[in-house]
């Protein structure tokens, strides 16, 4: 992959830390606009702060449903959703019932996913990621999961939430990419920190990469390698 400078386009500017402040919040959403991301995602109570911030500007609003566990009941997920987005929200990023899916219980899953994607296309232009979790999956878990997303409709598949000891791998991306084909978006996030994190990912097949360290990234296309590395946490 030679065309960097289209990366910035296709990250999603993350900052998911239970003890974020509404001023690092600000932040990440000037950073978005800076470097042209392609949204902020925040935990859902920041959504109204976000959508202010970027309501004359290009990046999306993204929010996270049922995180970072995904054990919540699929009516209170489908609810969350709809919340996020009368307050803005553009994007939904949800966590499938995993506990589900490792009990065999695929007609819960199979809910649970279309419960939130139908609440996200009730209304124009929302899109839903689904997060499957990858870490705590066979690969044959992780098949089912992007079948069940595919068929439901999902606008992409997601590998991580970050928070559960593991993120993105180049093999779990490729995996997804094979199942889903080109007919969803494969969102690749936890760990990416680097250029060349996320260069192996989108040719893996990422389309869209969750990060906290997207200004890092940024500025090693711009040929700054000399900054610090991000912490915020995803």
């Amino acid at each position: 992959m030679q065309d960097y400078q289209r990366i910035p386009g296709m990250i999603d500017h993350t900052l998911l830390k239970p003890q974020a402040t509404a001023a690092q919040i600000s932040r990440l959403c000037d950073e978005a606009v800076d470097f042209g991301f392609a949204a902020v995602c925040v935990n859902g109570s920041y959504v109204p702060l976000v959508a202010q911030a970027l309501a004359k500007q290009d990046v999306k609003v993204c929010t996270v449903v049922g995180f970072p566990l995904g054990a919540t009941d699929q009516q209170a997920k489908a609810y969350e959703a709809e919340c996020a987005i009368e307050q803005g929200a553009q994007e939904i990023d949800m966590v499938i019932n995993i506990g589900a899916l490792k009990s065999g219980d695929l007609r819960t899953v199979h809910h649970d996913i279309a419960s939130v994607v139908l609440a996200c296309h009730a209304y124009d232009d929302v899109l839903c990621k689904v997060i499957i979790e990858t870490v705590l999956l066979t690969d044959e878990e992780k098949i089912i999961a992007c079948q069940i997303a595919k068929e439901v409709r999902a606008d992409f598949v997601k590998t991580s939430t970050g928070f559960a000891g593991g993120g993105a791998t180049v093999e779990d991306v490729s995996l997804m990419r094979s199942i889903v084909g080109d007919s969803i978006g494969v969102k690749a996030s936890g760990g990416v920190r680097s250029l060349a994190d996320a260069v192996a990912m989108i040719e893996a097949g990422a389309t869209r990469i969750g990060a906290s360290s997207g200004v890092a990234i940024a500025q090693e296309i711009a040929g700054n390698t000399a900054s610090a590395p991000s912490d915020a946490g995803y």
